[in-house]
């Protein structure tokens, strides 16, 4: 098995095949600019057959020891979800942990691990009851701002 890439933004790495349109309508998504100021995720997405089914124990080995300290995952359950979670896994201090985000979020998430403004955990210990983070507002009952 080939080790992953390192690449010169975060890593969207795709471990499911069976939909290419929901692939290319995730990465579009999790690009797209949001809000006044237009705030958008910085991402290299990557699709390669070789991680077909990895799981992420399996994926966090394959890592470049001086990479980025996270990497995302479009999995079969973020293919495949109405809300389309992308999994979110830790690579450095708790390596493995992960939780899911929708897309329209994933530039907070991207922005805040990246420049080490928050703790992978701060972002992890404030999903909803399916594990899946929606951004702050949506945790403390209060609709997601888009």
């Amino acid at each position: 098995m080939k080790s992953i890439p390192r690449t010169e933004n975060a890593l969207v790495l795709r471990t499911h095949f069976s939909d290419d349109a929901a692939w290319e309508s995730i990465c579009a998504a999790i690009q797209e600019p949001v809000g006044q100021f237009e705030f958008q995720a910085y991402v290299d997405c990557l699709s390669d057959p070789e991680y077909d089914g990895l799981t992420v124990a399996q994926l966090t080995e394959l890592v470049p020891k001086d990479s980025r300290f996270f990497m995302f995952i479009v999995d079969r359950v973020a293919l495949t979800h109405p809300d389309r979670p992308i999994l979110v896994v830790d690579l450095l201090n708790e390596p493995g942990r992960a939780f899911r985000a929708i897309p329209s979020v994933m530039w907070g998430v991207e922005n805040n691990l990246s420049i080490v403004n928050m703790d992978f955990s701060e972002l992890a210990d404030n999903v909803d009851k399916d594990g899946i983070f929606h951004g702050f507002s949506a945790v403390s009952g209060q609709a997601a701002s888009n």
